[in-house]
């Protein structure tokens, strides 16, 4: 199930319209064998049902294409409060810590939502009716509904590890420990250094992404020069094994290797390890959406918080690179990939040299607008811009992004203490 968001567009309504249907047949994919009971909870407040985020993925081609044509009809006006998620020019919404109290609309009302506005859609792109504004928001719809996939899986999985029997969503084989790669650096030359997605980027959509050419997202641009100082970044991820070592050294119990928040949160949260982690019988496991396994020593360490991973750069004798270092690293080194979306695994592969995928990785930027970003005018112009407050900055892929939505530019963002995402770190120095 290999999906790409790289296809330029053209005067053909198929191409758009093969386009749409293959993000969105990806999402049925991934919830296809999940009951309605596993859809409709919500495990936190900063998780959604998966139910809802089926609706709400469609709410977004409704709201922003299909109801500016007069003739279409919408299919049941109280979706609007429903599966609104933050947009205010829209209007009232349901709170977002109630989303897993919405019993009505169930899964089978959403799955026919889905059916009636994908036939609307494909209708709208195969005669041609859309323009290419509109063009541009099936495009941003279709990233947004990428985004929601990987939510799904963070989601979802969240939802699960509160079960007492640990239930499995992926059926697949143990993965065993491998040999562990040596930690090497490598050296990165400063200077004037250009960052972000072409300069025309503005709105929610452009056409640059870094190189110039394919989707990116308003956050992303305009493309703009910095000053780097010469560096060295890690050819690889922190590992599990690494991490493990960090535990041993009492790198959760000293107050000197934590930022003020970082150790206020700990002491409040009694965390002692990272999300998902149990120490049982004389072994350290982890849930996955395999169910609890045992940790593979030399997979990336998945699911810290920006709190954990500066934590544990300090007392590696080192920092987090900036999201700019980050950058230039990654537009200068291996194009492979790591570990991206399959359905079948839906979990990091072993700590490679890829940059871009396994897990995203923290920097030590906060999520601050670039010079010269301006948001798109309306409801759309809400996406990124509002949220650029107390955030921090990941850079790379995780194991659950969809193929295709992956770059280098890509600007992902979190709150310091958030860890459910699939979220390591990559050292710098």
């Amino acid at each position: 199930m290999s999906i790409t968001n790289r296809v330029a567009p053209t005067s053909s309504g198929s191409t758009h319209a093969d386009r749409f249907l293959e993000v969105r047949e990806l999402t049925d994919t991934l919830t296809a064998n999940l009951s309605a009971e596993d859809q409709t909870p919500q495990s936190m407040t900063d998780a959604s049902p998966v139910k809802w985020h089926r609706a709400h993925v469609t709410w977004f081609f409704e709201e922003f294409i299909l109801r500016t044509d007069p003739s279409y009809t919408v299919y049941d006006e109280t979706y609007r409060y429903h599966f609104n998620s933050y947009y205010e020019a829209v209007g009232a919404r349901h709170p977002r810590p109630d989303r897993g109290l919405v019993t009505r609309p169930g899964v089978a009302d959403i799955t026919h939502y889905r059916e009636y506005v994908d036939s609307a859609m494909v209708d709208a792109l195969e005669r041609g009716a859309l323009d290419d504004a509109a063009l541009g928001l099936v495009e941003l719809g279709c990233n947004h509904e990428q985004q929601h996939q990987e939510l799904i899986l963070m989601d979802l999985k969240h939802l699960f590890s509160t079960h007492a029997f640990a239930p499995v969503y992926v059926d697949r084989e143990a993965d065993e420990t491998g040999e562990r790669e040596p930690l090497t650096w490598r050296s990165v030359q400063g200077g004037i250094t250009e960052v972000g997605a072409g300069s025309e980027a503005s709105g929610p959509k452009s056409n640059g992404a870094g190189s110039g050419t394919g989707f990116a997202y308003d956050n992303e641009g305009p493309r703009h020069r910095v000053f780097l100082e010469d560096f060295e970044i890690a050819e690889r991820a922190v590992t599990n094994a690494e991490w493990l070592a960090f535990i041993a050294d009492d790198g959760y119990r000293r107050p000197e290797l934590w930022l003020s928040d970082g150790w206020a949160h700990i002491r409040e949260t009694g965390w002692e390890a990272p999300g998902y982690w149990q120490f049982t019988d004389g072994e350290w496991t982890t849930f996955t959406l395999s169910g609890r396994r045992r940790l593979v020593l030399d997979e990336p360490v998945v699911h810290v918080s920006f709190y954990e991973a500066d934590a544990y750069a300090r007392w590696a004798g080192a920092r987090l690179p900036t999201e700019f270092e980050w950058e230039a690293a990654a537009v200068t080194g291996d194009v492979a990939r790591g570990q991206l979306l399959d359905p079948t695994r839906c979990h990091p592969g072993r700590a490679g040299t890829t940059m871009i995928g396994d897990v995203w990785e923290w920097t030590a930027s906060a999520y601050l607008p670039y010079p010269g970003f301006v948001p798109a005018n309306g409801a759309v112009g809400e996406y990124n811009g509002k949220f650029m407050c107390d955030q921090h900055v990941l850079r790379g892929a995780s194991a659950v992004t969809p193929r295709g939505h992956e770059r280098a530019t890509y600007r992902n963002f979190f709150p310091a203490s958030a860890r459910w995402a699939f979220a390591g770190l990559r050292l710098a120095r």
